[in-house]
């Protein structure tokens, strides 16, 4: 179970440090053409928050554990993710985008597959 939680943590950080990267990094109008229709009604500074915050909590979801500093922060890494990702689904059901939504829910379920695993322990 241990590998299996280790396998989906590097998995869903590594998506979310490659969209907090993106979305941190690229224009709004950048970031609409290339996909992610998600931040059209958002402001620049909310879409820097959230960048800000996917990449936190990749980082959350594997350094606590892998050091054994606080290892509590990493099912709340997940937790606070799975939290970004539905309000992301919101946002796509605004805009009747049902694939985009499917990918939020998938994260979703894999994020609090995460939280549940890690926190079994305590």
């Amino acid at each position: 179970m241990n590998a299996l939680l280790w396998t989906l943590q590097a998995l869903v950080a590594a998506v979310f440090v490659s969209s907090g990267a993106v979305k941190g990094t690229q224009s709004k109008p950048r970031l609409l053409a290339s996909g992610q229709t998600g931040v059209r009604d958002y402001s620049i500074g909310f879409i820097r928050f959230i960048a800000a915050c996917e990449v936190l909590g990749a980082v959350g979801l594997i350094a606590p554990r892998a050091t054994g500093i606080a290892p509590i922060l990493t099912p709340l890494a997940a937790i606070g993710l799975g939290i970004i990702m539905i309000g992301a689904a919101r946002a796509h059901a605004r805009l009747h985008e049902p694939r985009n939504i499917a990918t939020n829910v998938v994260l979703l379920a894999l994020c609090a597959t995460i939280a549940i695993g890690r926190l079994a322990g305590y």
